[in-house]
């Protein structure tokens, strides 16, 4: 399994993981399952969700800094769990910022239809890279 599509299981645990309110690693491992992920990949996915929930407060944070005038709260729920990724792994993981930002526009790009949330998810991650370089 590529890192690619290990994001994508992760992004979709993440949106699972809000929109049933928990943290719960069972649906987690559901998803593990189904996905039929080697090793290698269930590490990566396994790690970065750790990250993810435990610091999930400080990332949204950091998605409000870079998402001017907007609030994580009004976000549609797959494109916040698609930056809540990208912000984990390039804060928490050892993913450059650079990639973490093209996998989240690759990930929005599948997950929108009309594709208009691409350009706002890379102005926002831009927005924040922006602001850790400074």
């Amino acid at each position: 399994m590529n890192r690619s599509k290990a994001r994508e299981i992760l992004m979709k645990a993440v949106f699972q993981m809000d929109a049933r309110g928990s943290k719960d690693k069972s649906l987690l491992n559901n998803l593990l399952e189904e996905g039929k992920c080697d090793n290698k990949s269930r590490e990566f996915i396994i790690m970065n969700f750790h990250l993810i929930t435990v610091n999930l407060d400080e990332i949204d944070r950091k998605i409000d800094e870079g998402a001017e005038k907007w609030d994580s709260k009004r976000m549609p729920k797959a494109d916040l769990a698609i930056v809540r990724v990208a912000v984990g792994e390039a804060c928490y993981g050892d993913t450059p910022k650079a990639v973490a930002i093209n996998e989240a526009v690759k990930l929005v790009k599948k997950y929108d239809v009309d594709n208009a949330a691409a350009q706002y998810i890379n102005g926002v991650l831009g927005s924040y890279v922006k602001c850790r370089e400074q």
